[in-house]
């Protein structure tokens, strides 16, 4: 999954050749999970018509303020473009719009746009040589950068004049590649890894039944896919579950049991820099699996069980740098029982919520949770989705780990 999924692209065009390039530029951005507006320049739509770009965006394309020949169309609302977008896009940016741009000339839609856009914006510009080496475009470059614009470099080669060298905007792929990296260089999370358990596990009693609970592993699927999207290199071991989740960052192992969540968890715990423990798992097993299944009788059917390995506590007692947040479940004196597990297994923070509130637990799509520290402070939060839940929680791991 690309850092482009779910994100507001605005791409304004301006008259240049490179213009015809643009609808390969919007197909990228659409196949990395973007929805797109265009902006075009009247005098782009010489280059490239905005039916091609509507039918690829799947969105209307504006180039005027109001349409001309609809006296009863509503003008195109600039602010309300610059106000939608997540990411602005200017490609090509030519010459007299870079020019335009620098001091603040407002005289089309797109330029208005730019100057209402409260978003990073990017831009590709595109020109021949003499004009991309001339003093006023360098200064028209340094100072959009100034501004705290992104200059997104053109490239040497063969140029509409036919001469060859450096002006040719940067190809559609390696601007979107440009953009994702530049957006992945600045999340909070970047180059921070984080183990993560989710779901519940199975202990077998014979080839055929096992101990499980109804933990469907949604609470901690949504934790890997925000850790992610923020820049996270995840290990996600779950246990049995129909979550699936699909990010260049997270790396899912299966497991089944106790023992092997335990293992797992061991195996990579030494190199991350976060845990959140949010599985679901059996604390007790079969002290003996039998090895065919287990023929009901009328007689009553007594099974011992055993204590499983406790993970987090285990966790706790190697822990070094690592920041450690377990999650607990409770029905009955919750914050007491939060609480002690904070102190008896090392915790840095444990995400509490109970059975006993409406909309939180098992399966659902919301939450309720509580996070408490390792000062025995609580911040109580509302129902709330599951993905926003945890949003909240790591959002408390960010925090945290600023003040570490």
């Amino acid at each position: 999954m690309s850092v482009l999924q779910g994100k507001k692209v605005l791409l304004g065009i301006t008259a240049g050749i490179a213009a015809y390039k643009t609808a390969s530029l919007v197909r990228l951005f659409i196949k990395s999970g973007a929805e797109v507006k265009v902006v075009m320049t009247p005098a782009s739509k010489d280059f490239i018509t905005p039916l091609t770009l509507s039918t690829l965006s799947k969105n209307p394309v504006h180039s005027t303020f109001y349409d001309q020949e609809d006296e009863n169309e509503l003008w195109n609302n600039h602010v309300e473009l610059g106000l939608w977008a997540d990411i602005m896009l200017i490609a090509p940016a030519t010459a007299n719009t870079l020019s335009k741009m620098t001091k603040g000339t407002c005289d089309n839609l797109l330029l208005a746009t730019y100057l209402s856009a409260k978003c990073p914006v990017y831009f590709a510009p595109a020109m021949d040589l003499d004009m991309y080496k001339h003093p006023s475009t360098k200064k028209s470059l340094d100072s959009l950068q100034s501004f705290g614009n992104i200059m997104i470099p053109a490239t040497s080669g063969e140029l509409a004049s036919g001469l060859v060298g450096e002006g040719r905007m940067a190809e559609p792929e390696d601007i979107v590649s440009f953009i994702e990296s530049d957006i992945i260089s600045k999340l909070p999370l970047k180059g921070k890894k984080l183990l993560l358990t989710a779901g519940p596990t199975y202990e077998a009693i014979d080839p055929v039944r096992f101990i499980g609970n109804h933990s469907s592993g949604k609470m901690g699927f949504e934790i890997a896919k925000a850790a992610a999207t923020l820049g996270a290199e995840v290990f996600l071991v779950s246990g049995p579950s129909h979550q699936y989740v699909k990010h260049s960052l997270i790396n899912r192992i299966n497991v089944t049991s106790a023992q092997e969540m335990y293992d797992a968890c061991h195996k990579h715990f030494k190199e991350v820099d976060i845990a959140v423990l949010s599985a679901a798992v059996a604390d007790y097993r079969p002290k003996n699996v039998a090895d065919q299944k287990i023929k009901k009788k009328d007689a009553s059917l007594v099974i011992e069980l055993e204590p499983t390995k406790d993970i987090l506590k285990s966790l706790g007692a190697i822990k070094e740098e690592q920041l450690l947040i377990g999650f607990a479940l409770e029905t009955n004196d919750e914050v007491c029982n939060a609480k002690k597990k904070i102190t008896s297994k090392n915790l840095d923070a444990i995400v509490l919520n109970s059975l006993r509130d409406k909309g939180a637990g098992f399966a659902g799509d919301t939450n309720k949770i509580t996070i408490i520290g390792s000062d025995l402070k609580e911040t109580t939060y509302p129902l709330k989705s599951k993905k926003e839940v945890a949003k909240d929680i790591i959002n408390e791991i960010i925090k945290r780990l600023s003040n570490k």
